[in-house]
């Protein structure tokens, strides 16, 4: 990277998201490279296509367990391998794909086919890049009234946006070069995600140790009649969860205010134990239906679908603009429970792996909010010795947690670097004409498989694209 310079000479343009482009390159109208195609199912018996933002146009059924019936696709748009398939009210957060897939994709989408000669993975990293993203962004309608941020990019409008395209050529060297870097930086994340595993492995043994002996090894023992969780300290109590919670204590109404604006929960953004990405700010009038349940500091939240996922998160902010998922459960403890204790007690080996043994269903397991509730849990009588635990994880736990967060951290700047990277050489920002591949720059595709965000691809979502 360090060995590339920009390109000797530059045109100017007129648009503030790309300053200037090579002096060689053209400067076309998408509908002069690109063709809308309105071509519908009409038995809905084709594969239908989900669209991820880490993974790009992937089989339905990848993503969700639930069947959806052939009656319910007729009229969904047919795509097939090279064609580009916009989300058109997700221009600007890079939901623009090449499908390398014969397939169905939601009416709302809008399929394009090449007129040119043009390479489609080079106009895939092009229309996902920040500064055409910004001009998407820039050129997105909001749809009715109330509803700020809730944009749509038109076909007309985008068929007139003016776009940088290199020579075919080029094209081919900078898919060449990203396809390189890009799993290197893969490669990278890998990496830095199997020390996290590490770490939340050990995490996880100092929660689990203390959560079901305590901190004194002397303490008496009695036996809790229970299989899975074996002998507990004698003087601790027993119950079912349900006794020492309240399940679900607040949801959102049907009539809550259309503007009410809110951090959304999903699946997706939960890890054991913490957040696996920064929450998404959505209004009440779009957002998901799934959007019901009421956080509050103290709260604990597990999920109830896709239950292997182990997605349970303590609420450890004053906060009214928590909303979660109902496939989550929301825990509200009482008064003689710790609420910081009972998070690690659901985040425990024993409790979690009760939760996946109970669920129902194989690519999209689930368990009843009543069975969670049944569940025995057994807690320190008092709350002092609660609180001591919890002093003693969170001390044993911090060079952990800090290891964890600097390891996020950097994958964060990874994506970024690359986010930056495609760019500046998608827009000719840095010149890659000259680039050759190294002894060390073999790509696998496993390597490049890799550069799925799995924090973000874990969603509850059953409906077909564009359905909800």
């Amino acid at each position: 990277m360090d060995t590339l310079q920009p390109y000797p000479s530059y045109q100017n343009m007129s648009s503030r998201w790309v300053p200037a482009i090579p002096a060689h390159w053209q400067l076309l109208r998408a509908k002069h490279f690109l063709r809308e195609i309105d071509d519908r199912s009409t038995t809905g018996d084709e594969q239908l296509l989900s669209m991820r933002q880490h993974r790009g146009l992937i089989p339905h059924n990848d993503v969700s367990n639930k069947l959806i019936g052939a009656e319910h696709l007729i009229g969904y748009k047919r795509t097939r391998p090279n064609e580009l398939v916009l989300n058109r009210m997700q221009a600007g957060n890079a939901m623009f794909f090449r499908s390398s897939l014969f397939g169905l994709v939601s009416p709302d989408y809008a399929v394009f086919r090449l007129i040119r000669e043009d390479n489609p993975e080079f106009l895939g990293h092009l229309f996902r890049s920040a500064p055409i993203r910004g001009l998407f962004r820039s050129e997105s309608k909001g749809l009715g009234t109330g509803t700020s941020g809730f944009l749509r990019l038109y076909s007309d409008r985008f068929a007139s946006l003016t776009i940088p395209i290199p020579p075919r050529a080029e094209q081919e060297q900078i898919v060449a070069y990203l396809r390189v870097q890009d799993a290197h930086i893969a490669r990278f994340v890998k990496a830095k995600r199997e020390l996290i595993n590490l770490l939340n492995e050990q995490k996880l043994r100092i929660i689990d140790q203390a959560v079901t002996r305590g901190l004194d090894t002397r303490v008496k023992l009695k036996a809790s009649g229970i299989n899975w969780l074996g002998d507990v300290p004698e003087h601790w109590v027993i119950k079912p969860l349900k006794r020492w919670v309240c399940l679900n204590a607040s949801t959102l109404v049907e009539k809550t205010n259309p503007e009410f604006e809110f951090r959304y929960v999903d699946i997706g953004s939960v890890k054991t134990g913490r957040l696996a990405r920064e929450l998404e700010r959505m209004q009440f009038a779009v957002a998901p239906s799934r959007a019901r349940r009421i956080l509050r500091r103290g709260d604990t939240i597990i999920s109830t679908v896709r239950t292997y996922l182990k997605a349970i998160w303590y609420v450890n902010e004053e906060a009214d603009d928590l909303i979660a998922s109902t496939g989550f459960a929301v825990l509200t403890p009482g008064s003689n429970v710790e609420p910081e204790y009972l998070s690690y007690v659901i985040q425990s080996t024993p409790f979690v792996n009760r939760v996946t043994a109970n669920s129902i269903g194989i690519a999209y397991p689930a368990i009843a909010e009543t069975v969670l509730g049944r569940f025995p849990v057994v807690l320190p009588s008092t709350l002092v010795e609660q609180q001591t635990i919890v002093a003693h994880i969170k001390s044993e736990s911090e060079p952990l947690d800090r290891a964890i967060e600097q390891a996020m951290t950097e994958i964060k700047l990874m994506r970024e670097y690359r986010d930056r990277l495609i760019a500046d050489v998608v827009t000719g920002q840095i010149d890659v004409r000259n680039w050759a591949p190294g002894p060390d720059d073999e790509v696998a595709d496993e390597d490049l498989a890799g550069l799925a965000d799995d924090d973000n691809e874990n969603t509850e979502e059953d409906e077909p694209d564009g359905a909800d």
